[in-house]
């Protein structure tokens, strides 16, 4: 992989994993197109895209510092210094038992489907086209049928479980982690602002997990070429993906996740086409 591709890979991870159009899905077609998976190892693609995601995470983490170290102080004092009754504590308090309910479904799935996750399979581009798709069509039905009233703080343990496992569906490649997120989000009448915030923060255990671990897994066939063009995309994703949360927060504030939805079915369409005239190997 070339410094150049490096970068490509990692402004296409960035801008991608906060837009609900699939990180994982777009990052494959530029594999492909660039010949950079293999046939005979694509564990390894997936430990790549598992770890420039970090870069993502790192996003996240300097966007939502303040709410994200609130959470964090306000959990830690409410149920460890100073105990309190769950219903009694407040916002940013039980904001912390959400996202511990919300990352239960996809870290047992996650775990469970391991195996099949870093498949060939999943790297499929028939399955990749069908689930921008299918989920695009999913997530205009959201915007049909959402209310919009709810905030945050209206979020109860039940949302958080619905859109946790909506965040599982997104193992499957093309689904995309924000995108299944927001969805459940919208059909639970959250605002679109609201359901991509609560799905940014509710990404970061995942991201950390699985990036971490695919880290760890990476590390036996990674060389120090391979090592600097890691570095690059990851680095070039955090800072992609910055700008990315701070714009999409602010569109979804006055205009609906249609254009994502035409989207998701233009490159859809875009690659069983590229597939049937042979222009890209599925």
């Amino acid at each position: 992989m070339s410094f150049i591709e490096a970068i490509i890979l990692g402004l296409i991870q960035g801008l991608t994993e906060f837009l609900p159009i699939s990180s994982t899905g777009h990052l494959t077609i530029a594999g492909k197109l660039m010949g950079l998976i293999s046939e005979e190892n694509p564990e390894h693609w997936t430990a790549f895209i598992a770890v420039i995601q970090l870069g993502t995470l790192l996003a996240i983490v300097i966007y939502f510092w303040k709410d994200l170290w609130n959470i964090f102080t306000n959990f830690m004092q409410e149920n460890i210094l100073k105990p309190r009754k769950i219903s009694e504590q407040n916002i940013n308090a039980k904001m912390g038992w959400m996202i511990i309910l919300g990352s239960i479904p996809v870290a047992v799935i996650g775990l469970g489907f391991k195996d099949i996750i870093e498949g060939a399979f999943t790297k499929n581009l028939y399955v990749i086209a069908t689930s921008l798709i299918v989920l695009g069509i999913i997530l205009a039905l959201a915007e049909k049928i959402g209310k919009f009233k709810r905030d945050l703080k209206d979020i109860t343990w039940k949302d958080a479980l619905i859109v946790g496992f909506a965040q599982s569906i997104a193992l499957i490649p093309g689904s995309s982690r924000s995108g299944t997120t927001i969805t459940a989000g919208l059909f639970l009448g959250l605002k679109r602002e609201t359901a991509a915030r609560f799905s940014f923060l509710l990404s970061v255990p995942a991201i950390l997990g699985s990036g971490l671990l695919e880290f760890y897994h990476s590390l036996e066939y990674l060389q120090f070429d391979g090592m600097i063009s890691l570095i690059t995309a990851t680095v070039t994703s955090a800072i992609s993906g910055y700008i990315t949360i701070a714009i999409l927060l602010t569109y979804l504030k006055k205009n609906s996740t249609k254009i994502f939805v035409y989207w998701r079915i233009i490159v859809g369409i875009i690659i069983f086409t590229l597939i049937g005239t042979n222009l890209i190997t599925p």
